[in-house]
């Protein structure tokens, strides 16, 4: 392994690629963890006096390695940047140290219905460095990118560390002890977030446990100061109209100071009676409403779509006993 590139190219990473594999890793992890043994029975209290105490402790679900888990890196690449955007995962064969390439290809024809300036320009995966192992992956994906990207994410925590702990290597036609090698050498990158991203990563770094129970964020205790603030300047106008009737029937006595505060205040109310403001105000009024709108109808075609599967479910089994064809 080289210390630094030296092909010139400039790389992009998107958080979605880092969050991606994140989330790949968390995963499989979780999936791997053994379900809690059962309690062992009362004649089995006692080991025998000729088991070794050490032997319970080697099989321990601790002592395995973490899972490697491997994908596919997307983006596009404008001549010498290379902006990396997004990512799928793929199917690792461990036993022959290679990937699934249907499963790769079906994948590939997927995204590139979904995103047509998409390509593949690499695979990721997860560990504390590059092994030896993964130039084969490497070399493999070369039929569909002549020089892959190879994004490492170490998923061990170092709170002392304050980078990221992603790297991007390359692959370089190194000759070592006179025969021609292919050796990983590290690329720098920088991180390139648009709008959309920038929104959800800080939506995600601000999470925070409420007093319900539920997941808080920056933005709902803002929009609540908000409310608040309007709630209570709505009752205190109330109040003052509640004052200055009892005031026009003469069930309280008059007092001219008192109404001059009232008539500054009222002076400043109708100052958002402009056309700037009402332009403004029906523009972000309306953005809400798609937005409402926009869940509205996403939430519906998540409830249509768990309906149309367990009627799918339902005449399947239906149809494994009658005979009947699927409803949809």
């Amino acid at each position: 392994m080289a210390s630094s590139s030296s092909s010139g190219l400039t790389f992009k990473l998107h958080p979605l690629v880092i969050v991606n594999i994140s989330d790949h890793y968390t995963r499989v992890k979780s999936q791997m963890q053994p379900p809690p043994l059962p309690p062992p029975p009362i004649d089995s209290l006692s080991p025998p006096s000729d088991t070794a105490p050490s032997s319970s402790s080697s099989s321990s679900p601790s002592a395995s390695p973490p899972p490697r888990v491997y994908g596919c890196v997307i983006g596009v690449q404008r001549g010498r940047t290379v902006e990396i955007f997004n990512s799928f995962e793929l199917l690792y064969d461990p036993s022959t140290n290679s990937l699934d390439r249907a499963f790769l290809e079906k994948k590939q024809e997927l995204y590139k219905k979904v995103f047509p300036h998409f390509y593949i320009l690499g695979w990721y995966s997860t560990g504390s460095d590059a092994q030896e192992s993964d130039m084969h992956i490497h070399k493999a994906l070369m039929d569909i990118n002549e020089s892959p990207v190879y994004v490492l994410l170490n998923p061990s925590i170092n709170h002392a560390q304050k980078d990221l702990p992603v790297t991007i290597f390359e692959s370089e036609l190194h000759v070592i002890d006179g025969i021609p090698q292919l050796i990983f050498v590290r690329s720098s990158y920088t991180i390139e977030t648009v709008e959309a991203e920038r929104i959800s990563v800080d939506h995600v770094a601000h999470l925070k446990p409420s007093d319900g129970g539920s997941a808080a964020t920056q933005l709902a205790a803002h929009l609540t100061g908000i409310h608040s603030a309007i709630k209570m300047l709505n009752s205190r106008i109330r109040v003052l109209h509640h004052y200055l009737l009892s005031m026009q029937k003469g069930e309280i006595p008059c007092e001219n100071s008192l109404l001059r505060q009232v008539s500054s205040l009222l002076r400043r109310l109708p100052a958002i009676e402009s056309g700037k403001f009402l332009d403004d105000f029906l523009m972000e009024y309306n953005d809400t409403l798609l937005i409402t709108y926009l869940a509205m109808f996403t939430n519906c075609s998540s409830a249509m779509n768990e309906l149309v599967d367990k009627f799918n479910t339902a005449y399947d089994r239906h149809s494994r006993r009658g005979g009947r064809t699927a409803f949809f």
